[in-house]
């Protein structure tokens, strides 16, 4: 294998396929990038037993071949290679990668023993990169960390008609987000509902940022995305999530409405005092919002404007965290608090009709 490639071009697509790289594994040859030249292109491939990448870009073919390569080894040499036209060469067992006055060589890994790439499923339709990643990251932040609790370390994808369905909970707190996606013509009629690891997906989202329409394919098994000479598929979590529609069914309640941007910045202000996970305490009234955390002599305090309705008066208390990390999720000017009372459920909405909902249990108010 020989081949001319853009120095620039070569890091941006190992970087990418070297994401799905793992950290530790039995078998060597998945920490490798396979690398494959031919017709005036190069592919770069990577996997580990949940999840796999490819990347094409084009390049100046010289020796069609292949080679496998330490992947993390090839990025880290990649980052510091001298921008200009970089050339990659077999030469006996190593692989020489060369660029300006920089030469660099590395060992060969056994090709024969790198495993097959796992197919792309089915496709089933497109979906907005920009939209998509976005919708992403909003849910992502409740997803929980519980390596014991798989399935809560997961993302729900559900698909239904046009309308996509995204949530995540840690048992503490659940984002959902809706966001519209297109069938593509002949795919599957029928939805779907699965569970997605929350770390690759969060990964995989990010890459197709700024990339316009992603083609999206889903099977009993795995979910993946083609886009722009890329295509990364990852398996799916068995299991599903709690259902999140009674939760959000609250009945009677009071309706609280301030400006989100504020309303963060103020919890970020007086939270400097909260000891550990002790609350931030919203007491809302007719005449606007108090914000108040601490105890004792060590105390902050803030007013900003809100309307109440439902009730006279109010107060509720959160997790400083939690709250911050619901706050950050929405995106919309105006927040609107759904709100049963203090150590109830508090539903979070982007409007009157949100595409965005997040779910926190209020704590026992500060005294």
């Amino acid at each position: 294998m020989e081949i001319r490639i853009d120095s620039g071009v070569l890091t941006d697509a190992v970087a990418w396929a070297a994401r799905v790289l793992p950290t530790r594994s039995p078998m060597p040859v998945l920490g490798g990038l396979l690398l494959e030249a031919a017709d005036g292109r190069l592919w770069v491939s990577g996997l580990d037993h949940e999840a796999s990448a490819r990347v094409e870009v084009e390049a100046d073919t010289l020796v069609e071949g292949r080679a496998l390569v330490l992947g993390r080894r090839l990025v880290d040499i990649c980052r510091v290679l001298p921008r200009g036209q970089a050339g990659l060469t077999v030469e006996n067992a190593r692989l020489s990668v060369t660029s300006g006055d920089a030469r660099f060589g590395l060992s060969l890994l056994p090709v024969d023993d790198y495993p097959a790439a796992p197919s792309l499923p089915e496709v089933r339709g497109l979906v907005d990169g920009d939209a998509f990643a976005s919708a992403v990251a909003q849910v992502a932040v409740a997803a929980g960390r519980d390596d014991s609790l798989p399935v809560l370390t997961g993302i729900r994808l559900a698909l239904d008609g046009t309308t996509m369905t995204l949530a995540a909970t840690d048992r503490y707190r659940y984002a959902v987000r809706t966001l519209a996606w297109e069938p593509l013509e002949g795919a599957p009629a029928e939805g779907a509902d699965v569970v997605v690891p929350a770390r690759r997906l969060t990964e995989i989202a990010r890459s197709l940022a700024g990339t316009g329409p992603a083609r999206l394919a889903l099977d009993s098994g795995s979910l993946g995305f083609e886009n722009a000479g890329t295509r990364t598929t990852t398996r799916l979590l068995d299991g599903r999530l709690p259902r999140h529609d009674k939760l959000f069914t609250l009945g009677e309640h009071a309706l609280a409405i301030t400006e989100r941007a504020p309303l963060t910045e103020a919890v970020k202000r007086v939270a400097v005092v909260a000891e550990g996970d002790s609350p931030v305490q919203l007491a809302f009234s007719p005449t606007g919002l108090h914000l108040q955390a601490g105890y004792g002599d060590d105390v902050a305090s803030q007013l900003l404007p809100a309307t109440l309705t439902g009730s006279e008066s109010l107060t509720v208390a959160f997790n400083p965290g939690y709250l911050l990390d619901a706050l950050t999720s929405l995106d919309a000017p105006a927040l609107h608090f759904h709100l049963l009372g203090p150590g109830q459920r508090a539903l979070l909405t982007d409007g009157p009709e949100p595409t965005h909902r997040h779910l926190l249990m209020s704590v026992k108010p500060l005294v």
